[in-house]
């Protein structure tokens, strides 16, 4: 059992109904016991990258120190030891989000790698002059320049689904975009920028009753709630380590078998071959057919530690507290005259954007650090979301269930301290 689970009942603010026990979480994680600029760390750019608990930091060391070879070449100890642990952290993730197989799962090095593989063979394979792709106005550009760089290929269109004020797709006008000559919908879960969840299961289910398959950007849904792929039925489900406590440079693609058999591969090299002569190459099954060379073997045995852990905690549990929190931080937010929130979608991931009057999203990161305090500034790598909402940037923070309402109390003093500063 992991350090983390706790079943006591406790009162104070910091506590759910769930008997989470918040700062026993945070013990977890040794980076968050360091101080910046003399100030605790607050850490709230969980959406960019989120901190590793100490679970997956032993993972990691116990994997180099004790086994480490290459996988799936050697007889040795060593090499059966570490292809063991490679492969069993596919069953893993597997399960981690409801897979049929293991086989559906294609280790990558993120999503963003992730949704180019999928790109360059199905949809290379699937597109053609004047066809259409899908998408909406919400995406990070990890989900709109791999397809921009298909319809050049190919002569595809990209057609874009809107979004309403609050952040939230438009249901109406997406449905009206599937047409005759849609031939895929590519859509985020949850967005990275505003904290939207999309309803996936009728999203799928309007692009299904039309033939037309769904790719789904996962890297903000998998760190916040349980992911069922064979529930939603995508034909695609992408997401990253990095932003769920596991290790940076890996991620998994989750792809329907029969569709990963038909896909050509998309690299070339060893491991994703069977024979190789100079006439002809026989490519490997799937999935090693995707991964090509030696992969991150000891990020990809880290991140099945991360998903191991959430597991451990709950979702339910992380899930209850992360509202919590979320709903807790958008009141003392909307208390503030001088902030603007941008996304207020019904159905929210812990996620908040805003604006101050008066400030750039940079001065305000950067009065925050040196309070200690970590938040985004930028365009978030969706600067579509940025023109649709008239800002040229926001400052972002992203909360993860080891973060507390002390430090949101924090953040808030923090940001009455800038409008001083700025005269407001």
């Amino acid at each position: 059992m992991l350090s983390t689970m706790d079943t006591s009942i406790h009162t104070n603010r910091d506590q759910t109904s769930t008997s989470f026990d918040v700062d026993r979480i945070r013990r977890d994680f040794p980076i968050l016991a360091q101080t910046i600029n003399g100030k605790p760390l607050i850490y709230l750019d969980n959406a960019a990258s989120s901190q590793k608990p100490q679970i997956v930091i032993d993972t990691l060391t116990r994997y180099y120190r004790e086994d480490h070879a290459n996988i799936h070449r050697a007889v040795h100890t060593l090499g059966v030891r570490a292809t063991e642990a490679y492969e069993g952290a596919r069953v893993q993730v597997q399960r981690f989000i409801g897979a049929e197989r293991p086989e559906e799962i294609v280790f990558v090095r993120g999503a963003t790698e992730g949704i180019n593989l999928i790109a360059q063979t199905y949809g290379r394979s699937l597109l053609g002059q004047g066809d259409e792709i899908v998408i909406t106005t919400m995406e990070h550009h990890s989900n709109i320049v791999p397809w921009q760089i298909l319809c050049e290929q190919t002569g595809a269109v990209l057609r874009v689904a809107p979004i309403n004020d609050d952040g939230e797709l438009m249901l109406d006008e997406y449905e009206k975009l599937l047409g005759s000559r849609t031939k895929l919908v590519s859509i985020t879960h949850v967005s990275n920028a505003l904290g939207t969840i999309n309803p996936l299961r009728q999203i799928v289910a309007l692009a299904h009753d039309r033939g037309i398959g769904v790719v789904v950007d996962g890297a903000q849904a998998v760190p916040h709630m349980k992911v069922d792929v064979r529930g939603l039925d995508c034909e695609f489900y992408t997401f990253s380590s990095h932003k769920m406590f596991g290790p940076t440079g890996v991620g998994a693609v989750y792809g329907k078998h029969h569709l990963l058999e038909a896909m050509p591969p998309y690299q070339g090299g060893g491991e994703m071959i069977k024979s190789v002569t100079f006439e002809k190459t026989i490519y490997n099954d799937v999935p090693h057919k995707f991964e090509a060379g030696t992969p991150n073997i000891a990020g990809v045995i880290g991140f099945a530690a991360a998903t191991s852990y959430l597991e451990e905690i709950g979702f339910d549990r992380i899930a209850a507290y992360e509202n919590e929190l979320l709903s807790y931080a958008t009141e003392m937010l909307s208390k503030i005259p001088e902030v603007r929130l941008i996304g207020t979608a019904s159905e929210k991931a812990a996620v908040l954007s805003f604006v101050v009057e008066g400030v750039h999203a940079h001065d305000i990161g950067t009065i925050l650090d040196s309070e200690g305090i970590a938040v985004r500034t930028g365009h978030h790598c969706a600067q579509p979301v940025m023109d649709r909402f008239a800002v040229p940037a926001t400052a972002r923070a992203s909360l993860a269930f080891y973060n507390t309402h002390a430090e949101i109390d924090a953040m808030v003093a923090a940001l009455r301290n800038v409008i001083k500063v700025f005269g407001g």
